[in-house]
């Protein structure tokens, strides 16, 4: 089976390439406060309870759930009520952050 791919070359004007950069930030921004997500509830999974240091650790309930992708994706239009700024991208590239921050961390 023979895959083709196309690649294109876009060539934005002043305006267009600041609000791609504005776009990317926000987008990482989005990824990194889901990769705090991931990393504090690992952390907080690191060690028994009793033997944990509550200045170094912290710590979430045990019934907190894994934010998996779903949950994550879900939140997004909660965050944007929350971060106007936000709104200003498109839904989907957001989407596309989480999803690739879930791809690399499987």
């Amino acid at each position: 089976m023979l895959t083709l791919t196309h690649r294109y070359r876009i060539y934005p004007n002043t305006t267009q390439e600041q609000q791609l950069i504005e776009w990317m930030e926000l987008c990482r921004g989005a990824y990194n406060y889901a990769l705090r997500e991931i990393k504090d509830w690992c952390d907080s999974r690191k060690c028994l309870v009793d033997r944990c240091s509550l200045e170094k650790e912290y710590i979430l309930p045990a019934e907190v759930k894994f934010p998996g992708e779903i949950q994550q994706l879900n939140n997004l239009p909660r965050a944007k009520k929350e971060f106007p700024r936000l709104g200003e991208v498109p839904s989907q590239v957001l989407q596309q952050a989480i999803k690739q921050l879930h791809k690399g961390w499987e």
